[in-house]
């Protein structure tokens, strides 16, 4: 028999993996061999201290997994689950049999609803059934692992006696899940604090917490567990698992790290790992992590608001209690969108290699604003061409103020405004397309003999809302100018872009000369 270890002596918060079993079970998250041994891997360089490698009654695939996950891990403990049942426990053994430290973790339902609709056993029988289990399993291993099945719905009497039976039988881990999420957090630490007192032997085992999410506290009643005397906590990269999940890995790692000092205990996992695998078992799932998911979604180092971009440019501690590169993160990201504020927005500038003084600043962050009106994400791409765009303009004298392009099987017309000398002046044309058309305006309002050498358009970045930036290239009389332009609407950056070719060669023409109308078609 192993010597009794004191749960209240442990210093660290064992973290026991079900990723494999019980996240597998998760309807569509079916993990192949291959990406089970790789998983495997991930979790020990983590330093997850018990992989639960599966259920190797359940298929012939899950005891080779769970064998060959045995023969490879060297570090974590290798864990595979059984129920109440001879032949479960002996397969589960002999695919344990080649690991450095294994573990059976066998099971029986001890809660009423449980017994009566689900067993069908009376509490003697159940009781019968727990030190069977245990003592076989405990013949063929010397890490055994009993839990209560639904113990958060059993008769606190019942379960003590359950429990101290699985000691007396070699148990020297206990685990008293809440598995239909019922628990409210105070509820489940207090059945943890009552069992360890109540049950004579309960300082020869680690208590265990394994909770489901169907009320969404699977976290919060997993540390309340920490704080009722369990030392070990049971859960799921991303939180996958039966029903609506498990407690997620990532979220307890970090809850314990973060706040320690409050706890009094840590883990000895390696938060550095956590994106990768929570991306690993997004990937071999299929299972997507949502974008606000704590640790490890997209968002969850992303700020947009202004005030709060303003006070992690000031600190990153106003608004981040863990640094992102501590979870495999990366580095924080400053969204750039409609509720940024200018302080960001310069830092953002500056960061893509742009110096604006005040005035240029303005007025691209009004340009700014209204992209981000139009567009659900402004990436840098964005912002570079609207900078660029806005260099490329300069001080025009001739803007485009308003469009309006009819397209179709019937023809294409542009009605067109534009400002010459702050003189607005409109026309209407058609073309052979709506770019001809828009053309054909510009040229009504600004006549002039260049020839179009180039126009060009790509999209600045993906998606059906990307900007549109249009370049465009005029000749006449051997002058070669170019222009450019950025907007969500295609034929409106096509517009600017002519309009911002046309400035550029006219002001060349201009140059040495005094200032002459562009009514007066220079």
């Amino acid at each position: 028999m192993t010597a009794p270890v004191s749960a209240a002596s442990r210093d660290r918060v064992i973290i026991f993996d079900t990723t494999m079993r019980d996240g597998e079970q998760s309807p569509g998250a079916s993990m192949s061999h291959d990406e089970k041994l790789e998983l495997a891997k991930i979790l020990e360089e983590m330093g997850v201290d018990v992989i639960e490698a599966g259920f190797p009654i359940a298929s012939n695939g899950d005891f080779e997994a769970v064998r060959a996950i045995s023969q490879i891990v060297t570090e974590s403990t290798v864990c595979g689950l059984a129920r109440a049942a001879a032949v479960d426990i002996d397969r589960c053994a002999e695919a344990i049999k080649p690991a450095k430290r294994g573990r059976i973790h066998t099971f029986i339902s001890t809660s009423p609803q449980h017994r009566d609709y689900i067993l069908k056993l009376s509490q003697d029988e159940v009781l019968e059934a727990v030190v069977q289990s245990v003592t076989r399993a405990r013949n063929l291993c010397g890490d055994v692992e009993w839990s209560a099945q639904d113990a958060t719905r059993t008769e606190p009497d019942f379960l003590y006696r359950c429990v101290e039976a699985a000691i007396n039988a070699g148990a020297r881990t206990i685990n008293l899940p809440d598995t239909v999420g019922y628990s409210f957090p105070e509820e489940y630490a207090a059945m943890f604090r009552n069992v360890i007192l109540n049950v004579p032997n309960a300082d020869k085992a680690i208590f265990s917490a394994h909770c489901h999410n169907d009320l969404g506290l699977a976290v919060a009643n997993s540390i309340a567990a920490v704080q009722g005397g369990a030392r070990q906590v049971e859960c799921a990269i991303n939180g996958i698992g039966e029903r609506a999940g498990n407690a997620a890995l990532e979220e307890i790692v970090m809850a314990l790290k973060v706040r320690g000092e409050t706890l009094g205990f840590d883990s000895q996992v390696d938060p550095i790992h956590i994106t990768r695998a929570s991306r690993y078992v997004s990937a071999i799932t299929g299972f997507p992590v949502q974008f606000n998911k704590a640790i490890v979604g997209k968002n969850a180092f992303a700020h947009e608001s202004g005030i709060h971009q303003d006070g992690m440019l000031k600190n990153a501690e106003t608004y981040e209690i863990m640094r992102p590169e501590d979870v495999g993160q990366g580095a924080t990201n400053l969204v750039m969108g409609k509720h940024s504020g200018r302080h960001a927005f310069r830092e953002k500038l500056k960061a893509l290699g742009y110096d604006l003084g005040q005035n240029a600043l303005n007025e691209a962050f009004v340009r700014f604003k209204e992209l981000a009106d139009k567009k659900k994400h402004v990436f840098d791409d964005d912002l570079i061409a609207l900078v660029d765009d806005a260099l490329a303009r300069g001080s025009e004298r001739i803007r485009v103020v308003h469009l309006r392009v009819v397209a179709g099987t019937e023809g294409q017309s542009a009605e067109l405004t534009l400002a010459v000398d702050d003189v607005e002046k409109s026309a209407q044309a058609s073309g052979d397309g709506p770019v001809d058309a828009v053309f054909n305006a510009i040229h009504e309002i600004v006549p002039h003999k260049a020839a179009l050498r180039l126009f060009q358009v790509h999209a600045v970045t993906e998606g059906t809302d990307a900007q549109a930036q249009v370049s465009v290239r005029l000749e006449e009389d051997g002058r070669i100018a170019t222009g450019a332009a950025a907007d969500t609407d295609t034929l409106t950056a096509s517009a600017k872009a002519y309009v911002n070719a046309l400035n550029n060669l006219f002001s060349r023409k201009e140059k040495g000369k005094p200032d002459t109308a562009i009514a007066s078609g220079f």
